[in-house]
């Protein structure tokens, strides 16, 4: 047990290190190949922070526990949404004004439809699921991506360009060392986060998708913390609630995706009846805080709104401990 959990908190540590350096790195050769900031801030520096989720998941399916795998999935994305954001507008509220980002909540909400009507209806993760749902995120990428550069002036692709100069700063060499050593550290850890997280389930008796949407999913979901919190003290608020959002359409796509094609699995009943529907809730919750009912230009996540996710967030946790503590009696 004691080697479980040195694993289990070994993998998160490594992973936290090897994201933020694998991120570094890839930035900082798309800028000196000439990729545009927005392009970079979509592609690498938002989805980038989703590389652990989508390792993680791909290890724990094609090792036998899909259970894992999907719990980190749904687990980061309401972890994303209803502790992130919640601490991230604590710290200073999160004003939602980039054009890009005003699309991209309602896609997120669309991918998130699609999603329910793929895997609810018969209760199934199939490959041809999994594979409708990695074509999904590759379309509304390729549509982001043409929507952007048709932009003339975004705060994201604004604020991305400025975090660049930075990034900049790396040699090529350090550039690649930092992306090919974060991508190998980031596999290993991974590797030992899942052997950690299944090891532990085993020994308390609980379900390993337990184990995915509490601590591997908190775990994962540190990168998007970190990012969001530091986007937000420097006033870019653009990139804090970009960060959960590239990420939540990246686990609902590409991470549940590339889980279904190793191993399509049944979903559990609890992924139906409690998961799922929170995810939607929340999801829900973030269109409404941060764009619908208050108008594109007055969008704002309050500290009143992140008081509301903390609670959910506390109340699903509650939910989620009696569950354990009921299958380990």
């Amino acid at each position: 047990m004691l080697a479980a959990i040195t694993a289990l908190i070994a993998g998160i540590v490594l992973l936290l290190i090897s994201a933020d350096k694998f991120v570094d790195g890839a930035s900082a050769l798309a800028g000196k190949l000439g990729l545009s900031p927005l392009l970079i801030g979509m592609l690498i520096i938002g989805f980038g922070s989703s590389a652990p989720e989508m390792l993680i998941s791909g290890l724990a399916a094609s090792e036998g526990n899909p259970g894992l795998a999907l719990g980190n999935a749904f687990g980061s994305n309401i972890t994303n949404i209803a502790l992130i954001l919640g601490v991230t507008a604590m710290v200073s509220p999160i004003a939602v004004s980039s054009s890009v980002l005003l699309r991209e909540l309602p896609l997120l909400n669309a991918l998130t439809t699609i999603l329910a009507l793929l895997i609810l209806p018969d209760a199934f993760l199939s490959s041809t699921d999994g594979w409708i749902l990695i074509a999904m995120f590759m379309v509304i990428m390729g549509w982001s991506i043409q929507q952007g550069r048709e932009t003339q002036s975004d705060d994201l692709g604004d604020m991305v360009e400025q975090d660049l100069k930075a990034r900049n700063a790396l040699s090529t060499t350090r550039s690649v060392v930092y992306l090919i050593g974060g991508l190998v550290v980031l596999i290993l850890s991974s590797r030992m986060l899942v052997w950690g997280g299944v090891e532990i389930a085993t020994r308390l008796g609980v379900s390993d998708l337990i184990i995915g949407l509490t601590i591997v999913a908190v775990g994962t979901s540190l990168p998007e913390l970190a990012s969001s919190i530091a986007a937000v003290r420097k006033n870019e608020h653009a990139l804090a609630i970009g960060n959960v959002i590239g990420s939540n359409m990246f686990n609902s796509s590409i991470v549940i995706g590339i889980t279904g094609v190793i191993a399509p699995t049944a979903i559990e009943h609890d992924i139906i009846a409690r998961d799922f529907p929170i995810l939607v809730a929340m999801t829900l919750a973030m269109f409404f805080m941060g764009y619908a009912y208050r108008g594109p230009d007055s969008g704002r996540i309050s500290r009143t709104d992140a008081s509301l996710l903390l609670g959910a967030y506390v109340a699903y946790n509650a939910a989620l401990l009696m569950t354990a503590m009921g299958q380990s009696s």
